[in-house]
């Protein structure tokens, strides 16, 4: 089951590049993306395909190119506990005053932590939405990232420059944070998701100070607070008293590698099942699971990067299939490529 599939078509170079400059952490790129992505290319047949010109190949191609280009999200079972913890904390959070529960979502680089809270997000924005219909006047979720070495003034802005406030060299931080509390209670801020939050240490003044404006934030906005990045449980962000503090309010959801068995199976069978190729046999990559799982560790980033690698590929050759032989020609991150291990007995299961 996929929330979002994999799918692109762009009929001109300039809605590409600007579909490719989208970003989460603005108000206008937020609302493309909950607004979905466009319909999949359909996939022509070979009558059909013989009676393109070179120029509307040419085109085809590029549209199916840029299908294969996206991020498949899928319903994994971490997704859909994150989603059903965060719901929950937003419910239970409706009517405290303080001393607001918060989420953490923590694991490994590549495991999915970052759609896990942006697929909560959309689920709390479509809630919000079906229940306020004019959109205009609400902004439901807010999504950050936390720059590396970042300082309580960059949070600031990164808050402000979400909702598309004008901070100036001159501003200083009460005009700022003032500024934001004040569009994110007239709005109805519900949700606020912080990306990359370990790069926040408790043991820095810089860090701890960063660490205080997100808690002065999540006192003044009545909205629930969710974090997510690496190996949380032993970053620095739990460090001390402030870190403790935020233990003591926060529920983690750890993700991990997936280990070898039915949902990895799934998986495979979704992201093949999203490809867009003349000649690629049915279920050739479903028998290729295990072999699969081995090339990426169990990540699900790494999986996805390898298909999606791999068919792009098939397009530009001409040879219109996804195999074992053009996935192993796809570089992985260095973590993947360092810990997949030779498979015992044959190579393809």
């Amino acid at each position: 089951m996929t929330i979002y599939e994999l799918a692109g078509r762009h009929n001109v170079p300039e809605k590409a590049d600007a579909d490719a400059n989208r970003q989460l952490t603005t108000l206008d790129g937020w609302r493309r993306f909950t607004a979905g992505p466009p319909e999949p290319p359909v996939l022509l047949s070979p009558d059909q395909l013989r009676k393109l010109s070179p120029t509307d190949r040419a085109v085809y191609d590029e549209d199916r190119l840029d299908h294969h280009a996206r991020m498949l999200v899928v319903a994994t079972s971490f997704v859909e506990k994150t989603v059903v913890c965060g719901r929950r904390l937003v419910l239970l959070n409706r009517h405290a005053i303080s001393a607001r529960r918060g989420l953490m979502v923590s694991g490994l680089p590549g495991t999915g932590k970052t759609s896990a809270i942006t697929q909560l997000g959309l689920a709390h924005e479509l809630l919000d939405r079906a229940r306020h219909p004019n959109v205009a006047d609400r902004i439901p979720v807010l999504y950050i990232t936390v720059p590396p070495a970042a300082t309580a003034r960059m949070i600031a802005t990164e808050f402000a420059c979400f909702l598309g406030l004008p901070v100036r060299g001159r501003s200083n931080m009460t005009d700022i944070i003032e500024a934001v509390v004040g569009v994110c209670t007239d709005t109805r801020t519900g949700l606020v998701l912080v990306d990359e939050i370990h790069n926040v240490s408790q043991v820095t003044r810089t860090g701890a100070e960063v660490s205080d404006t997100l808690k002065y934030f999540s006192e003044r906005i009545p909205a629930t607070f969710v974090y997510a990045g690496i190996n949380l449980e032993t970053s620095e962000l739990l460090a001390g008293a402030r870190g403790a503090q935020i233990a003591g309010r926060f529920t983690l959801v750890p993700t991990r590698p997936f280990p070898y068995g039915a949902e990895w199976k799934a998986l495979v069978a979704t992201m093949e099942g999203t490809l867009l190729l003349h000649d690629h046999p049915p279920g050739s990559l479903v028998k290729l699971d295990r072999y699969l799982h081995n090339r990426a560790d169990g990540m699900i980033g790494a999986l996805s990067h390898a298909i999606r690698g791999a068919a792009i590929d098939a397009i530009l050759s001409g040879t219109e299939r996804v195999t074992k032989e053009g996935i192993d020609a796809i570089p992985l991150d260095h973590a993947a490529e360092t810990t997949a291990k030779p498979l015992k007995g044959a190579a393809t299961r």
